[in-house]
């Protein structure tokens, strides 16, 4: 009777190959678990609100103010659906600090990558968000920002990742600044001739929040029962814990104020800034410009009986504006029990040696590997001089020229070559050599342009942002210049213009990476970046009012590599025209329970089902061809089954075919002619 070996129903080798697949499976299907979509919805409107105890109107989201917070980790895709319920304005919302790679057209910037959103009208925004950090969002349509428009985007590490420093809690912190006149009233001012200046902001707001006049909580030794506090203005607090380490987050949207912040008898250790590491550093205090954003880390530390006063106050422009103040309360102390110690008093206004001395101290984290190139490839110098158009009408200008923006959108215009919708003529790279920054400009006219510098794409550009006297004898003021698109190296600052000289006063070793700088009175900024990512990026002052009068310039990288931009975010000016853009209308996002639907478990599932039946397929050619007589005799597998070559010769697949079988069966006595198969 002829014996046949008992067969394994996986063979050695197929088993390994089946578990290797599961593993790889399973490690693509966690990889796309961690990264998830996130949607919101935001419904944009006026609406009455007290931010500092005084009713004003606002522009709010969903009904609140601020705007709902953004949360997303690395990798994950951010998906807004903003809705503009405004009767007569457009409305558009830029992701501060947000590079979009591959989503030039999500940058939130109307006239240059997108159209406003029209009243009744609704836009989505879809963004991958790949850099952890403290950011926020903010309106770019006019002032809007100044009228309220913004809120909070955090976005915290992979899952399963840590931090490179310790901390038990985190807290957000939001400022802006508060004007009791509307942004259409300042508007029209910035307009007329002569310039009405918007002044100086009633209030400083935290997350919101504010007291206007409350005169109370201006002095250390006085109570604070003639305030009357309402619900949306009472006093921002800090619940925390005795002994444990706190992160607070902070990030400035203000309109124009410089800001500074400090917790009294505390210190604290600053590890980021702009969504960067930094080298660690420990201060009494920080100044903060608009568009910056730092984390810092607080520990506390002091005596657990007492709450302690946080103070923020005005920087770089002569203060009118009372100290906005938050408590710190040591738990399980009353908020009701104020301070016996005094608020940190805001540094003097213009003790500019103190602002660059905490500035110079941001420098690049030892982890941080990225350095700049060690050259650029091209220098822009750009001179910030306060001007009239006519004569007339006061604006801000770069190299002599007051941005005006266009109605078709740069980023549309370029990529379909409609070159009559903006000056073809480039600015100016840079100002005649005996310029004197020291005194008001000897003419003071300029001229209004939308022309474009052009980079190619990997071009390493340098920038020096150079200061100058405004139109009033010594006058020089303070602007931070945020650029959309992409992080910086800050290489430098530096005293009075800019020459070759300072040249070897540039950092290439450990400069902080960016995406908002400042320039102090009278003085220089070297920045550099490489054009590495294809869209249309605007460069400007941070401060509303500047932007508004013109203070900007237009960057535009490799605008030819740009993936198909959706047709919605172009529907106006030529574009909305021109026969390569279809105006159809917008697709409208998916909508869950809440703000993050975790659809990845379908990732889970398809790729098991997958994985199993590419196994099951195998199993059963495997099957099918013993059966029929396939060889399997190679010798490289044979150490795989613990077989010797000697032991190998031992066993013959070639003659075991369906046939035999059936023979086998048929007539068990009849001397085979076949080896017995017998396992090893």
């Amino acid at each position: 009777m002829a014996k046949v070996a008992n067969q394994p129903l996986f063979p050695l080798p197929f088993l390994v190959f089946f578990v290797l697949s599961i593993i790889f499976g399973f490690g693509i299907t966690l990889s796309k678990a961690v990264s998830q979509t996130r949607y919101y919805k935001f419904e944009v409107d006026y609406m009455f609100w007290s931010p500092d105890c005084v009713e004003n109107i606002v522009l709010g989201i969903n009904g609140t103010f601020p705007g709902p917070p953004i949360r997303a980790n690395v990798n994950d895709t951010v998906v807004v659906e903003v809705i503009n319920n405004l009767s007569t304005e457009g409305v558009v919302i830029h992701w501060h600090g947000i590079l979009q790679r591959g989503t030039p057209w999500a940058d939130g910037t109307a006239s240059i990558s997108q159209c406003p959103i029209n009243p009744g009208e609704n836009f989505t925004y879809e963004f991958k968000v790949d850099k952890p950090g403290t950011y926020f969002y903010h309106g770019h349509f006019g002032m809007q920002r100044a009228a309220g428009l913004y809120g909070s985007l955090i976005v915290d590490l992979e899952e399963g990742k840590k931090e490179p420093f310790q901390y038990d809690e985190e807290i957000n912190l939001l400022l802006s600044d508060w004007w009791h006149t509307s942004i259409q009233e300042q508007e029209v001012g910035l307009k007329s001739n002569p310039m009405r200046w918007i002044g100086e902001p009633q209030t400083i707001l935290i997350n919101g929040t504010g007291q206007f006049n409350c005169t109370s909580l201006d002095k250390y030794n006085t109570s604070s029962e003639h305030c009357e506090w309402k619900d949306q203005c009472a006093p921002f607090v800090l619940k925390v814990e005795p002994n444990k380490t706190y992160r607070i987050r902070i990030a400035s949207t203000t309109s124009l104020s410089a800001l500074n912040f400090g917790i009294a008898n505390h210190t604290m250790l600053v590890v980021e800034a702009d969504g960067n590491y930094v080298d660690p550093f420990e201060t009494s205090d920080i100044d903060i410009y608009s568009g910056e954003s730092y984390s810092v880390l607080v520990t506390t530390n002091q005596a657990t009986t007492q709450n302690y006063w946080a103070s923020i106050g005005v920087r770089g422009r002569k203060p009118k504006t009372s100290p906005a103040l938050l408590l710190f309360n040591y738990l399980p102390n009353s908020v009701a029990k104020l301070p016996i110690s005094p608020p940190p008093e805001t540094p003097k206004w213009d003790d500019y040696d103190r602002s660059k001395s905490f500035t110079n101290r941001v420098l690049a984290s030892a982890m941080n590997t990225t350095k700049p190139p060690p050259i650029f490839t091209r220098r822009i110098s750009l001179l910030n001089t306060q001007n009239r158009i006519n004569g007339k009408f006061t604006k801000w200008a770069i190299n002599n020229i007051s941005l005006t923006l266009p109605s078709t959108p740069y980023l549309g215009a370029i990529k379909f070559g409609l070159n009559s919708t903006f000056n073809q003529t480039p600015p100016p790279e840079t100002f005649p050599k005996n310029y004197n920054i020291k005194i008001p400009p000897p003419n003071p006219n300029t001229n209004t342009g939308n022309g474009v510098y052009r980079f190619r794409s990997g071009e390493i550009v340098d920038v020096i942002l150079q200061n100058a006297n405004a139109l009033t004898n010594n006058t020089s003021e303070i602007h931070p210049w945020h650029l959309h698109g992409h992080d910086f190296w800050v290489l430098g600052f530096g005293e009075g213009k800019f020459s070759t000289a300072d040249e070897t006063k540039l950092n290439l070793q450990n400069p902080p990476l960016k995406n908002t700088v400042v320039i102090f009175p009278f003085g220089w900024t070297a920045i550099r970046f490489v054009a590495d990512n294809p869209g249309v990026w605007i460069f400007h002052c941070h401060i509303e009012p500047h932007l508004d009068m013109g203070m900007g310039v237009i960057f535009a990288e490799a605008v030819e590599r740009v993936r198909e931009i959706p047709p919605y975010a172009l529907a106006c000016g030529r574009t909305a025209t021109h026969n390569v853009v279809p105006i159809i209308p917008q697709p409208k996002p998916p909508r869950g329970p809440g703000p993050v639907i975790p659809y990845f478990m379908l990732w889970v599932i398809g790729l098991v089902i997958i994985v199993c039946g590419i196994g099951l397929f195998g199993v059963c050619l495997y099957r099918i061809g013993l059966r029929r007589g396939y060889t399997f005799n190679n010798l490289s597998w044979r150490p795989y089954l613990g077989l010797s070559d000697s032991q190998s010769n031992q066993i013959e697949f070639s003659d075991l075919s369906r046939s035999n079988l059936t023979q086998e069966e048929s007539n068990p006595t009849q001397e085979e002619s076949n080896p017995i198969l017998e396992e090893p």
